[in-house]
Formats: structure tokens, sequence, C-alpha cells
């Protein structure tokens, strides 16, 4: 994937200057930054739910241009969000269920007119959901509703969610913010599996600087809207520039 001269502004505040990186579709990178920095506008720009005031954005050899959340999606572009959106009433098997696109149970002449199609589908969906279950660690609650689930069990939830649409590369938000540190581990472990083992790569926002840097290959750092390092993460963390605006000018 990789974005040239993204720019966003409300008003006379500028979200996002000039934004320009690339990151390999198959690696796991990090991005870092303060609060308020840009970062998950960055991701809504990049899938679609944000439309910037310039730039492009390429995923492999297609261009994103005007295409919508749903068109990014179809490309191999999967999203999770810093708070979790699971739907509450349902299971965690249900809420997984959910995620796969072009579900002909959706139409209504494929629901009455081909029942055996459906059905079909339904239980590959299925299949695969509880696959997911698996390597997710989500057995002793997968038929609890999602709503009562623990902050890091969310995050597993809505990752899991993200791999149900067949993703070839995940925008990750925040995956460890108010997990406890077993579960952090957990959910790093699950990442690492899933890009050797099935070749997703991952962008990921985080403020755990120790699990992150455990986990990618390189950081981006983002302050003010715009891109002031990237590199490997220990070299990165050591900038001036970035320790000054990340940890503070004393850090």
């Amino acid at each position: 994937m990789s974005t040239r001269d993204i720019s966003l502004s409300y008003g006379d505040f500028k979200v996002l200057q000039g934004v320009s990186f690339d990151v390999s579709l198959n690696g796991l990178h990090g991005m870092i930054g303060p609060n308020g920095a840009g970062k998950s506008t960055l991701f809504s720009v990049l899938s679609g739910l944000m439309k910037p005031d310039g730039g492009e954005i390429h995923f492999g050899e297609n261009s994103f241009g005007h295409a919508s959340p749903a068109r990014r999606a179809q490309l191999g572009l999967g999203r999770t969000f810093q708070i979790p959106r699971e739907f509450k009433h349902l299971t965690v098997r249900q809420n997984l269920m959910v995620g796969p696109r072009k579900q002909p149970g959706e139409s209504l002449v494929e629901l009455f007119l081909m029942p055996a199609k459906v059905k079909r589908f339904e239980d590959e969906v299925m299949a695969r959901a509880d696959q997911l279950i698996d390597f997710l660690k989500l057995h002793a609650v997968a038929d609890k509703p999602a709503g009562g689930l623990s902050g890091g069990q969310k995050k597993l939830l809505e990752l899991g969610r993200a791999l149900m649409s067949e993703p070839s590369f995940i925008l990750l938000d925040e995956p460890y913010a108010g997990v406890n540190p077993v579960l952090i581990e957990e959910i790093s472990e699950r990442i690492r599996e899933i890009n050797k083992e099935r070749g997703i790569g991952f962008l990921i926002i985080e403020h755990n600087l120790m699990a992150l840097n455990r986990l990618v290959t390189d950081l981006y750092v983002l302050d003010t809207g715009k891109l002031i390092a990237h590199g490997e993460p220990g070299a990165v963390l050591e900038h001036p520039q970035v320790r000054a605006a990340y940890m503070g000018a004393a850090a």
C-alpha cells in the first residue's frame, strides 16, 4: 500500500499534511504518535470512511481513487476500530458470521428461490467462524452475547470479524487498548501467526510501545498530521524529533 500527499483539513485546522508512505502488503508495520496526531483519521481515509482533500492511495496494483469502503474491502483491505463495534446482543459466533461479503441470504431472490445455495453458504460461513473461534481461543464465550466480553476478548473478536472478510491487509487500530497484559501477548501471537501462515500484512496504530516494538519490523511516526520519522523501531524511538513530539522534550 502506498499514499502520496494525503491531506485533510477542517477549516483552518490541518489534520493530515501531505502524508506519503509505502508499506509492504505482507509485512508487520507500526504507527505511533501523540493523541491528536491524525492516526485514526488517516485510517479512516485509507479505508474510505473519510474523503481527503487531496492525494492518492494505491493498494497493490489498484488505485483507490473515490472507491467506497465496500469496494476497498472487496479488494482486500480490512480494518478494525479503536473502540470495538461488536453487535452486543449477538453471540460471538454470530458476530463472526456477519463478516463475509456477498452473502446470498442477503438477496431476497436467492433467499426464496435458491434456499439450498443459501444453506450451503451459511454452513461454510459457520465452519469458518468455528475455525476462527478455535484460532482466537474464544471457545468459552462462543455462544455468549458479545457485549459481555472483556476488553481483550472484544479486540480478538474485532480481529476475527476483519479476518472473516478474507483481507490481504488489515489496518489495526489500537489492538492493546484496555487489554490486560496476558491477553496483549495473546493478541500479538495471533497477529504473528496470521502474518506468517496466511501472508496477511498489518499496519498497526498503538500507544503501548513496548508491545508494539516486539511485534513490528518498522515504525512510522505521525505528529500534527505529518510523518516525521520512519525506520527500525529502536532507532526511530531514539530520534530527537520523535522523543520531543511523542514522549516530551524531556524524554
